[in-house]
């Protein structure tokens, strides 16, 4: 009986940790923006992602147009695919309709 519950626990904090590294990151976003985006914008990340709503941002991530939606608003983006969760996750949480501000 005790190996089973230690096989059980061992398997749901394994699950748990694989979610967690699988899903995309509003902090690791936010540093992309400064490192990669803000200098060839020339604006805060504030002003970008306010650029949509929290719904206009998740609509337009899911029609898969998010990278040709980054170069339109800042036409010297080069934002690379790898990147484009993380980011999305970024304007997402700041977004014109989320209340929040970023220190960016």
């Amino acid at each position: 009986m005790k190996a089973i519950t230690k096989l059980a626990v061992a398997t749901l904090l394994s699950m748990t940790l694989f979610t967690a590294t699988a899903t995309a990151d509003i902090k690791k976003g936010q540093k992309i923006y400064l490192k990669k985006l803000k200098a060839r914008c020339g604006f805060s990340g504030s002003k970008f992602a306010h650029k949509h709503t929290q719904d206009e941002w998740e609509a337009i991530f899911k029609a898969g147009k998010f990278s040709s939606e980054v170069k339109r608003i800042c036409p010297k983006a080069k934002l690379k695919k790898k990147y484009a969760p993380d980011v999305f996750d970024f304007v997402y949480e700041y977004a014109s309709d989320s209340g929040n501000v970023p220190s960016c």
